[in-house]
């Protein structure tokens, strides 16, 4: 099960207790927003993309969206978002707990610019009625990302929360 991977990832780390599971759905921006009683624009949602044969996330802000034009021009490829099949088969994780965490070896992991506004963020962790905070620092050092990237728009540049 992925939340048991992700809380065994956690525990290499003495963070396992700070993961959140919930009654309720968090599988969507909205539904996580409302079980963890915050700004949507705080949940760290996680895309799934196919990029030359290989599965690449992108961990961006609740309120951002893939901006076509700067995804191919960082990617090199369009926007192809993994469908649920594959996401479980490449990544690990099923859609609604997709996370950074605890992910299948050579997934590549991002993290968007949009995040950068907060001092902490909410990202699943890898099931449909999960999250953790963590702060940006955190998030780079958990979830093992390549580099920044700026592929979303949509999102509000200032306001830290």
């Amino acid at each position: 099960m992925s939340i048991e991977n992700v809380k065994a990832y956690f525990k290499e780390y003495g963070m396992e207790e700070c993961i959140r599971e919930f009654d309720v759905s968090s599988a969507t921006v909205e539904l996580a927003a409302q079980a963890l009683c915050c700004e949507p624009r705080r949940i760290a949602k996680t895309l799934s993309f196919l990029a030359d044969g290989q599965a690449v996330l992108v961990v961006a802000a609740g309120d951002a969206r893939i901006d076509n034009p700067k995804y191919k021009a960082k990617f090199g490829v369009k926007a192809k978002m993994l469908s649920p099949d594959q996401v479980e088969e490449l990544v690990g994780h099923a859609v609604g707990g997709v996370c950074p965490f605890a992910v299948k070896d050579g997934v590549k992991v991002y993290l968007d610019e949009s995040l950068k506004r907060f001092e902490t963020v909410f990202p699943a962790c890898g099931s449909s009625n999960s999250a953790i905070e963590l702060t940006i620092l955190q998030l780079e050092q958990y979830s093992g990302y390549l580099e920044w990237v700026d592929v979303c728009k949509g999102y509000e540049e200032t306001g830290q929360v």
